[in-house]
């Protein structure tokens, strides 16, 4: 009986287990790190050409193994193009080793006499180095045209790597890196209102100007008319003490949304939360101090990164020499606190409050006979006053 009893709670408590984990597993639209799960299938072959007209972009956003390997193959293939390039005209005026020269006979390059030396002096002539043992002679129209021209070419090309390099180096993506928001949220009571909690943090001491932070909802929701939209967008507003727009990032700050009437969270309770199917997707635009360049964190959280009932750890404190600390030790632990279960029962106790404390009030008026007297003056009352109207 003991291990028939053990063999069924086994298997009760894997079948409640094994559902949560593999929500757990859900494919988020948004990662924690903010990159898009997202692939596009069924492409026109013509419009990957525009791929191809847009060149910056899609130099500047390949990943580096790609860049780097441009780079070598860049510089690489111009030396090898321009050295056959040399060595046709050396070919043509019979500066080879093994062509027959006559008495007098006058080289086009000094010391190409192959496909090896026509490489180097290419690589000599585009990287400027000019060892002094390969150069023209003059003697050839042909060889300062084809120099002016591997000159130019070889400047664009130093250009446009040096360009792309520096702008993936400084690209804002970059900066979102050392912005960090808390690994889960919490919901709990703020200000008299039951609110959704979640803590965002600007690593670095300079600042992110003209901050905003709002975030998005995505479900698929069914429309009246049976139709079936898959990662429905729906707007979540976040607010911080201090205000919504223009926010003074110099430390870690507490997102809240208010969960009223017109929250799509309005519906949810303790218990609903982790059967939910959404994904919380939250964003934080701004501008970097330093590099004046926009940029944007994102980060998503699913229902089972919702704690309800939970508050975030405080974080900064003061130290003896009067600066302000924060410990980020703290950043993401939250402590249980008192919340109610649900909005509905929020709002019924509250109203229940609202209306013992009117009820209250009224019934101390109504007991209430005389005359106030708040300064606690001596005064003299009379017999013909009229209590009606006090």
């Amino acid at each position: 009986m003991v291990s028939l009893s053990s063999s069924r709670m086994f298997k009760l408590l894997q079948g409640h287990i094994q559902p949560a984990g593999h929500r757990s597993g859900k494919t988020r639209l948004v990662t924690k790190d903010g990159r898009c799960n997202i692939e596009f299938g069924n492409i026109e072959y013509s419009n990957h050409f525009a791929y191809l007209v847009d060149f910056w972009t899609t130099f500047v956003e390949i990943r580096w193994r790609f860049v780097l390997l441009l780079f070598v193959a860049s510089f690489t293939g111009s030396w090898f193009i321009f050295s056959l390039l040399w060595y046709w005209i050396a070919k043509s005026n019979g500066d080879l080793m093994g062509q027959n020269r006559t008495d007098g006979h006058v080289q086009c390059v000094d010391n190409v006499n192959g496909l090896t030396t026509a490489f180097l002096y290419s690589l000599e002539t585009q990287t400027t180095i000019g060892y002094g043992g390969r150069a023209l002679t003059g003697h050839c129209a042909g060889t300062v045209a084809l120099i002016i021209i591997q000159s130019l070419i070889g400047v664009f090309i130093n250009c446009f790597m040096c360009g792309v390099i520096l702008a993936k180096i400084s690209l804002p993506k970059k900066r979102a890196k050392t912005v960090t928001f808390s690994d889960t949220a919490v919901i709990c009571l703020k200000k008299g209102s039951l609110c959704l909690l979640i803590r965002v943090a600007n690593l670095r001491k300079t600042l992110l100007i003209g901050s905003q932070i709002y975030g998005k909802l995505l479900r698929t929701t069914t429309t009246p008319d049976g139709e079936t939209i898959i990662l429905d967008q729906i707007d979540i507003d976040f607010m911080v003490d201090a205000g919504k727009d223009n926010l003074f990032f110099v430390c870690p700050l507490t997102l809240y949304h208010v969960i009223n009437r017109s929250s799509p969270f309005y519906e949810l309770s303790a218990d609903s939360l982790s059967q939910q199917d959404f994904e919380l997707v939250v964003f934080l635009d701004g501008t970097a101090e330093s590099t004046s360049s926009a940029c944007q964190v994102r980060t998503s959280y699913i229902p089972q990164e919702i704690q309800w009932g939970y508050n975030f750890l405080p974080i900064i404190s003061r130290t003896k020499m009067g600066k302000y600390r924060v410990d980020f030790s703290n950043f993401s632990k939250s402590v249980q606190v008192t919340t109610p279960h649900c909005v509905h029962c929020f709002e019924t106790d509250y109203d229940q409050k609202n209306q013992n404390s009117h009820s209250l009030e009224n019934h101390n008026n109504q007991e209430k006979v005389g005359i106030d007297n708040l300064g606690f003056q001596v005064i003299d009352i009379h017999e013909s006053v009229d209590m009606t109207k006090m």
